[in-house]
């Protein structure tokens, strides 16, 4: 037995024949093991030397264990049953042997809604890392953008989900949103006009600004300057030749002057 050679001498001394798959249980120093014995002939004795028997090893598994059967830490597996302690009880449960994938309606949804964020968030390449400022202590970016999104950010009203991104945050952060009254497509970009709001108390005009936007083909295109003093100000996207029924999303967001906190995103419909 594991850590237990006295004891795998007893059990061995106890079966003079050969035995296979053998359950046993040992009490032993106030702890119940459960064994599976995989395989095992006892150990040749003297007075079996003239005897044309040939003996192996015996060979025993710990597949559970309980300090004490009726209070103590129990844990492990065994045939039909799994024992573990949740709370400071020991549980003994059913094993499941015939698991199966939940295929409902609703599950098939929800795994395709999760799917459509974990690729939005790869779309977006590395500003989720630069704008998702507000999250729980260790809770990595990823997770904290799943959070955000799923599952406010899917719309299930049709046949299949997809993403609403309106709803959708690829920035999150506790200062205030920027409001842009307008964005428009021309041949140099998408020009944003947006609201400085540098007379609100901590606003910098040395904040940055940063606009994005996702074409249909999956591209990606970002700009970035400081907020500015005045009372409204813009921003281009360079994007030369673009039309606004090639733009799948387009967001702005802000940063503080260090970086160490962001808004949330405002999404913005280009015409």
């Amino acid at each position: 037995m594991q850590g237990d050679a006295r004891k795998c001498r007893e059990v061995q001394n106890s079966h003079n024949l050969y035995f296979s798959h053998l359950k046993s249980i040992v009490l032993h120093e106030n702890a119940l093991y459960l064994c599976c014995v995989v395989r095992g002939k006892r150990r040749r004795s003297p007075e079996d030397r003239n005897n044309n028997l040939i003996y192996s090893s015996l060979k025993i598994t710990i597949m559970s264990k309980s300090q004490n059967p009726l209070t103590g830490h129990m844990s492990g597996s065994m045939a039909n049953f799994t024992t573990y302690t949740r709370y400071g009880e020991n549980i003994i449960s059913s094993r499941a042997f015939n698991r199966k994938d939940a295929n409902s309606v609703s599950q098939i949804a929800q795994r395709a809604s999760f799917k459509l964020i974990v690729n939005a968030y790869k779309s977006f390449g590395g500003i989720p890392m630069l704008s998702f400022k507000d999250r729980l202590v260790n809770q990595t970016i990823f997770n904290a953008f799943v959070a955000a999104n799923l599952p406010e950010a899917i719309n299930k009203t049709g046949a299949i989900p997809v993403i609403d991104y309106s709803k959708l945050l690829v920035s999150k952060g506790t200062l205030l949103p920027v409001a842009v009254p307008s964005a428009e497509a021309s041949a140099s970009g998408i020009t944003l006009t947006y609201k400085t709001d540098v007379l609100t108390p901590g606003i910098s005009s040395k904040d940055e600004v940063v606009a994005l936007a996702k074409t249909k083909t999956g591209e990606l295109i970002v700009a970035r300057q400081v907020r500015g003093g005045e009372k409204t100000a813009a921003i281009l996207i360079p994007y030369p030749g673009i039309a606004a029924n090639m733009v799948e999303c387009c967001f702005l967001f802000v940063l503080n002057e260090d970086g160490s906190n962001a808004s949330n995103s405002t999404y913005v419909v280009v015409v």
